[in-house]
């Protein structure tokens, strides 16, 4: 049975959120322009749809992804009006809105993603710290983009020896900070571009010295580990079980001192430090647990490191949230073109940011951990905000437990 799709209330001043409320807490509107007049996409004439109301339209996507393009255009327009904006009156075509999106090209939401992104935990925020150290995980996720030609060719799909995915697909890698579930940083390519090559674009722009990272089994590689090592982050990272990791010193809490090899014109070394442990409960047929780390100060105990180490999946919720709920019944990321799929990615991710921003401040005033608050309910908050709530930045006090 056919899907209709859902259609914005005529009140409903989306736009008030937007410029004065949640995303614009993150994205104001001189950030926009710096940015424009950065990557030259300043709009050059009076253009019926300029570039900073594009800018918030594809952000506004990510919250009305059951809209139709119109709908959701037309709020926009209302709302920088309501601004004191210059803005007329917008009735554009899907057709006139592909083009003002075409216009504007990834570059602006990525560069704006890239200044927007950041950790937003206070040293307060309750699960965000372990030994002073903030706690971060990598991990990457696909998205089903438009079944279309350039999407096709640009994306890929993901084969197997069953046939290949329904649609094409693009990868996106993400660097989550554990304690707020906020994305921190990003890159993306088509589905065959594994994980550890993004990782390796990302990572040593992306760590900091006060981070610890937590990364499963497929990320590690020698001159990853190196890199990332190079940052002056701490590291705690899964390896599978066959890797060989030779016992130099064992410490009193089981764990022990190794080395990574590195081959080249002569053998080098890397030091590690190495923790091994299985679950209670788990299938004598399981995989045992194998943790590598640069710490090796003793007071910080192998318990702590394994217990530590299953924060890890913090980083699949996230990516839940931004997949399902966000998302919604709207699966497909729908732009037709490979360069309108990563602005549209890089506006959903400034939106799911946007959100946890609101959350971490909610969960502030209450002294809880951003953990128990609900993600969907906190979305909901957001569309419901009231037109005159919205004169004023969200509220720290409002309620989203």
């Amino acid at each position: 049975m056919a899907r209709t799709r859902k259609s914005l209330p005529t009140r409903i001043d989306i736009a008030h959120l937007i410029s004065a409320g949640v995303l614009a807490s993150v994205c104001p509107r001189p950030l926009i322009e710096e940015v424009l007049h950065q990557t030259g996409r300043v709009s050059r004439r009076n253009r019926l749809l300029p570039a900073p109301a594009v800018v918030y339209y594809v952000m506004a996507l990510a919250l009305w992804r059951e809209a139709p393009l119109e709908e959701v255009l037309r709020v926009v327009c209302e709302g920088l009006r309501w601004l004191g904006t210059d803005m007329p009156s917008v009735q554009a075509s899907k057709s006139a809105i592909s083009q003002a999106r075409t216009r504007l090209g990834p570059e602006v939401l990525r560069l704006l993603a890239q200044r927007v992104l950041a950790p937003i935990a206070k040293p307060t925020t309750p699960g965000a710290w372990f030994h002073g150290l903030r706690i971060m995980a990598v991990d990457g996720s696909v998205f089903d983009v438009a079944d279309e030609k350039a999407n096709a060719e640009h994306f890929g799909y993901h084969t197997t020896a069953r046939g290949q995915s329904a649609f094409p697909q693009l990868r996106l890698l993400g660097l989550v900070e554990c304690g707020t579930h906020a994305v921190v940083a990003a890159t993306m390519g088509p589905q065959r571009e594994h994980d550890g090559p993004l990782a390796a674009k990302l990572l040593p722009q992306a760590l900091k010295p006060d981070m610890l990272l937590l990364a499963d089994r497929g990320f590690y590689g020698v001159a990853l580990w190196q890199s990332a090592c190079a940052t002056g982050a701490k590291l705690l990272w899964r390896v599978r079980t066959g890797i060989r990791l030779p016992v130099l010193e064992r410490y009193e809490d089981g764990s022990y001192r190794s080395q990574g090899s590195i081959r080249g014109s002569r053998t080098r070394t890397i030091p590690l430090r190495v923790v091994e442990y299985t679950l209670e409960g788990q299938d004598k047929s399981a995989e045992p647990y194998c943790l590598i780390t640069n710490i090796f100060d003793q007071e910080i105990k192998a318990e702590e490191l394994a217990e530590l180490y299953h924060q890890r999946w913090e980083i699949e919720s996230v990516f839940d949230e931004i997949k399902t709920h966000l998302r919604g019944a709207s699966t497909v990321l729908r732009s037709k073109t490979p360069e309108l799929v990563e602005q549209e990615l890089w506006g959903l991710l400034l939106a799911h940011y946007a959100i946890r921003q609101l959350m971490l401040q909610a969960a502030g005033t209450q002294e809880l951990d951003p953990d128990r608050l609900s993600f969907t309910y906190a979305t909901r908050v957001i569309k419901r905000r009231m037109p005159q709530a919205a004169a004023f930045p969200p509220s720290e006090n409002e309620d989203l437990a």
